[in-house]
Formats: structure tokens, sequence, C-alpha cells
């Protein structure tokens, strides 16, 4: 009896030490001597704390945020089965670095992708936060300063975790926590690296080097296996020139040859006389003399015969669209279309145009919000809104305000002409990563006065803070 109750406290003992090193979404990693190392303990934490939070509320949500939570949680799991990786083993050459890194890689191109893929989610903006600062995740390759680096991710995506806390902010708290939880991933994991790996991921002082085989597997979901690897090239078949060359293989060797010979190689040549040299003897100049041109390199049977053209692979057109789904104006690829008009519209509808080209809209009345995003040379005429007009990503756009709108965001847009009206001259312009930004301002004689928006700033430290102002040459 004695030996069986210790039989069952060692066995106790032991499930406890594996319930302590699980993590949802991937395996249990020890080090060499049998325990979990301390900084994989420590990103258990994240793990089971933010990260989990984040999960288990985008299950509140669901569709497009789960299944995107869902890859966040893989790509999670194969940074643990790394950073289990460099707790155990010494850092290995560059060429399997690059093999151990790749399964974060491809987990994060995979939450790129989705969101890509879904560009017309009603989940947009919550896919597009996630998008925006999963490349976080590879602090792993940043040196000597990862910290700094998944800030500037973290940075990168409040643009959105901003528009999702504005647009639920009154209508359903579970979002707001949602992008609580999401956010304080990125700063747990700043605290956690500064801590951890201060200049860099931190490998084993000792142990074996690691292999490329403890690379984690890569991220099952989100599509077929890539293919795979192309075989070797067909041996290059070499025809003999024409016209002169001698490339046979028997003719090649007798040059080999000849070259061999060294010094004596030029027994063979003919003595030129007096009389045969045309700088010694004038008359031969004016002689007329075939010209023999030299051998011709060697052509490979393809080169030799002319190869048609390849055809362009023909581009992907889709359909333009313009219907309300739901509350929401989709205005999508328009090409050349200069009289689009929305006119029954309501208070609480939003207006999303994606990828217009070279049109015009125009939409009456008093709506909620407006969207371009990816158009070039597009036109926007809007009478007022209530909320905030977005430009994402677009080239060469113009938008005018005939009524009043509060807020006016240019994002990653490359020439943006905004013309404001009488009642609009309180609005807030806000711009980030643009160039080319001019607003131009009603006079009284009805004319516009241009004014550029500044592109270069100065910043400078008071004692206190930083303080930035635009510079001079910027406007």
């Amino acid at each position: 009896m004695a030996e069986l109750a210790s039989l069952v406290q060692r066995l106790e003992v032991a499930v406890g030490r594996l319930e302590t090193m699980s993590v949802p979404g991937g395996s249990a990693g020890v080090s060499a001597g049998g325990a979990v190392s301390a900084y994989v303990e420590a990103f258990d934490e994240i793990a089971n704390g933010p990260v989990a939070q984040y999960f288990t509320l985008s299950q509140k949500i669901g569709g497009d945020v789960l299944k995107h939570a869902d890859m966040m949680k893989q790509a999670f799991s194969c940074q643990r089965q790394l950073l289990v990786t460099a707790s155990s083993s010494q850092k290995p050459s560059d060429a399997v670095l690059t093999t151990l890194l790749q399964p974060v890689s491809k987990a994060i191109q995979q939450v790129q992708a989705f969101r890509e893929q879904n560009r017309t989610s009603p989940q947009f903006n919550h896919l597009s936060a996630v998008s925006e600062s999963v490349p976080a995740l590879g602090w792993v390759a940043m040196a000597p300063k990862p910290g700094p680096y998944v800030k500037e991710m973290q940075d990168a995506a409040m643009f959105y975790t901003n528009r999702v806390l504005k647009e639920f902010k009154e209508k359903d708290k579970t979002h707001v926590d949602w992008v609580k939880a999401y956010v304080s991933i990125w700063t747990d994991l700043q605290n956690y690296i500064k801590q951890h790996h201060t200049t860099g991921l931190s490998w084993s002082k000792s142990g074996p080097v690691a292999s490329a085989s403890a690379a984690a597997p890569s991220a099952p979901a989100g599509g077929c296996p890539p293919p795979p690897p192309p075989g070797p090239p067909p041996p290059m078949e070499v025809s003999a020139p024409s016209g002169g060359g001698s490339s046979g293989p028997g003719e090649r060797s007798a040059l080999f040859a000849s070259i061999n010979k060294g010094s004596d190689i030029t027994k063979g040549l003919k003595h030129v006389k007096d009389d045969e040299k045309t700088h010694k003897n004038p008359t031969l100049r004016s002689q007329p003399t075939s010209v023999r041109t030299g051998p011709k390199p060697f052509l490979s049977s393809a080169a030799a015969s002319p190869r048609p053209a390849a055809s362009a692979a023909p581009t992907r057109t889709l359909p333009p669209v313009l219907e309300l789904e739901g509350k929401k104006w989709k205005v999508e690829n328009q090409e050349g279309v200069e009289g689009l008009v929305i006119s029954d519209t309501e208070l609480k509808q939003v207006v999303y145009a994606y990828k217009c080209n070279k049109s015009t809209l125009q939409v009456k009345g008093k709506i909620n919000s407006i969207t371009i995003d990816n158009c070039k040379k597009m036109g926007l005429v809007f009478d007022d809104v209530v909320g905030i007009v977005e430009v994402i990503n677009c080239k060469d756009v113009k938008v005018q305000v005939l009524g009043k709108v509060p807020t006016i965001s240019i994002n990653k847009t490359d020439g943006c002409h905004v013309y404001l009206s009488n009642d609009s001259l309180q609005c807030e312009i806000i711009s980030a990563k643009s160039s080319e930004m001019n607003i131009l301002v009603p006079n009284k004689d009805g004319e516009f006065t241009e004014i550029p928006v500044p592109e270069q700033f100065k910043t400078i430290w008071d004692g206190q803070k930083l303080v930035t102002t635009a510079t001079e040459i910027a406007g």
C-alpha cells in the first residue's frame, strides 16, 4: 500500500508539471534538463493571459474575427516552439536559422492574406488591426532592438483599433474589450522582450546547436500545401554553329591541344613579307578584299530558333458594383464611370468605395461616413457627413464638400485635393503617411485658395517633451 500511495503521489506531480508546461494550441516544450526555461514560462503567461482573453472575446464576436483569431493562435504556437528550441540549443548558422523562422513567417503571411481576401467583410477594421500589427511576431529576427520594433507594429494597428472603438463604443462592449485585450498582447510582449531578450532572441550557451528539424510545423489552416519544388532544368543542347564556326567535340579538343603546345604554337604561322603588308604597300589598301567574319558564339537549339512572343496573362476583371447591402453602400470596381450617384440615403448609412478608377461619385443627403479605399483618379462630391470621410491607399483623388463634415482622414495616399465649403471650414484634416495633399478654401468671390498640407516636420526636445512643428520647406 505504501508503494501504491507513493506511485500515485509521483503521478500527481508529473501531471501537475505537464499542466504547467501546456499552452493552448501548442505542445509542451522542455529544455535539455527536463524543465521549461524561465523565458518560455514567461511567454506562456502571455499566451494564457491576454492572448487567451483575445481568443475568448473573438469567439463571442465570431465570423471573420474568430477565423483570424485561430490563425493568430497558431502563430503564437509556432513562436513558442521557436522559443523552446532557443532555450535548449545554441544559435545555428544563418541558413538553419532561416528555416527555423519559416513557420512564424508563414503564420504572419497567412494572417495578412486573410485580411486582403476579405476586404468587404463587415469586420474589416478588426481584421486590419490584427493584420497591421502581426509582423510584431517577427521580433525574433530583429537585433539589437526587438522591443522598439514591436512598439512600432503596435502603433501601426492604432488607426484601426480606434475605428473599432469609435464604431462600437456605444453599441457593444465586447468589441471594446476585444480591442483592450488585443492591444495588451503587444504591451506585455514588449515588457517580456525587455526582460528576457533585450538585444535579440536569447539562445542557450550550452546544449547542441539547433538544427532545422526543430522547426515547428507550418500553419495548416488557410489553404492548400505549397507546391513541390521544380525539378532540375533539362540538359542544354548545343547545336553546331553555322557559317564558319567549328564547335564539334573533336575540333574543340584539337584547339585545346594546340593551345597546350606553349611557345611551339607559333611555329605553324606563315611569315608575311614586306610587299604583302598593307602599311608598307599602299596599293594593297585600294584592292577589294573579302571580310571574313569570326566564329559565331555557341547557341542553344532554343536560342537559335525564333521564339514566339509569350502571350500576356489575362488580367482578372471583377464586375462593377453599386448596391446597398444592409446599411452600407458598396461602390466597387468602377472603371471610367463619371455619373455615379447615390441619392436615396439615410443618416445611419455608410458609403464604401473600393478599387474605382477614373470615376466620379456623388452622394446626396446626410449620411454617417464615407470611405474611399484603393482608388485612383477618383472624384467624390457629397453633401453632409456626420462622422468621418476617409481616404486610404489612394492616388490622385479629389474630394469636395458641399455641406458639413467634422473630420477628413487621409492615410497612405499620394495626391489628394480637398475642396471645402463655407460651412465646413472648421473641419479637422488628419493625415498620415501621405503626400501631395492640398486643401482648397473658398474665397468671397467664389474662387478657391489652394493651401498645401505639410509633409516634412521638425521634432526637438524642449527639456520635458518632444515638440514637433512643420518645417518651412514643407509649406
